[in-house]
């Protein structure tokens, strides 16, 4: 009897531990399925500046393996938005609205520098505004993206000035609008991004670029977002993304030229114009962005991290919005996880 029950038992354990290693066989062929599941399509938001991504929207579909809905924004405010209701899954826009996004709790990563901006953003005054310095921007009228990265060295600029907010007049106004503004005579000034800071300078002059507020701490970039969802459904899809951003960086600093083609026609301008709107940004690699002064790593997060919460900050500060959380939630949402998984 007791033979018997022995002979059971030790078939019952057998059956057991066969059926856990089936689950256990389940549960990693899940994991496995999870990590190179696909969507039907996903939902990418652009912008008209002339850096990686439009190089590497031509790969976009092919090499993902995916239909990719593209829309196209004039500012990072609007993108803000877009994620605020889940419709993009991907998108880039400036480091402070990014900052902002963060401070108000959007659910998403920052997990790539596309550019640091240089002298591609720049504060523009008219010709016959009598602006020889910042200071003479007292009393006159400034158009800006609101909660853009010109606003936010537009505020800068004025601060390190001694000019105060309130003494100039600020409109909030988008690219296309400044420019029609520009040409009707309605503003002195204008900060604000490529192509559109190049026909104002047909009629104006530049008074600081960001390359030059850059120097002096004021540091701003056009980042990558990914919605945190589809960052933890999707994983590879972000992986391949990133790897595109570096194929593209690699074009640019290997054949500049064909680049430059490839973005002239994306923003209708001639290629001599793209080239030299490119070269006015500071281009990085993924190896660029894994050091302190960026990104950082997944165990040491970088200096990038300061300077978004810096940013939101200074924004509080100017009372451009009502508050920022602590430096933990800006660590929180960089992600330098996938670049260090594309680069493997």
């Amino acid at each position: 009897m007791m033979k018997k029950s022995v002979v059971i038992l030790s078939i019952l354990t057998l059956f057991i531990f066969a059926f856990q290693l089936a689950g256990c066989g389940t549960d990693q062929a899940k994991k496995d399925e999870s990590a190179s599941a696909k969507p039907e399509s996903i939902t990418i938001g652009l912008q008209a500046i002339p850096n990686d991504e439009l190089v590497a929207k031509q790969w976009y579909e092919k090499e993902l393996g995916v239909k990719v809905n593209f829309k196209q924004f004039d500012s990072g405010r609007d993108v803000n938005t877009a994620m605020t209701s889940g419709s993009l899954d991907i998108a880039i826009l400036g480091s402070t609205p990014a900052a902002i996004g963060i401070a108000k709790g959007i659910p998403y990563e920052v997990f790539w520098i596309h550019d640091i901006e240089g002298d591609n953003e720049a504060l523009a005054v008219k010709n016959n505004a009598n602006i020889a310095s910042i200071k003479d921007l007292k009393g006159k009228t400034v158009a800006v993206p609101s909660g853009s990265t010109t606003h936010y060295s537009l505020l800068n600029a004025l601060k390190l000035n001694g000019v105060a907010p309130n003494e100039v007049k600020i409109l909030d106004m988008q690219p296309p609008e400044i420019f029609a503004a520009w040409q009707r005579g309605d503003i002195d000034a204008a900060y604000v991004w490529q192509p559109t800071l190049g026909k104002l300078l047909a009629d104006g002059k530049i008074l600081v670029t960001s390359r030059e507020l850059a120097q002096k701490g004021v540091v701003t970039a056009d980042v990558g977002i990914v919605r945190t969802e589809f960052a933890q459904k999707y994983p590879d899809i972000v992986k391949k993304y990133i790897q595109l951003q570096e194929k593209a960086f690699n074009l640019y600093r290997d054949n500049p030229d064909e680049s430059a083609q490839t973005v002239a026609t994306e923003l209708k301008i001639d290629k001599e114009e793209s080239l030299k709107e490119m070269k006015e940004l500071v281009w990085l690699s993924g190896e660029d962005q894994l050091k302190e002064q960026y990104l950082g790593t997944s165990n040491k997060k970088g200096d990038f991290v300061k300077t978004l919460k810096d940013t939101a900050d200074f924004l509080v500060e100017q009372k451009a919005i009502d508050s920022a959380p602590d430096i933990d939630a800006f660590e929180k949402a960089v992600d330098p996880s996938f670049i260090e998984a594309a680069s493997k």
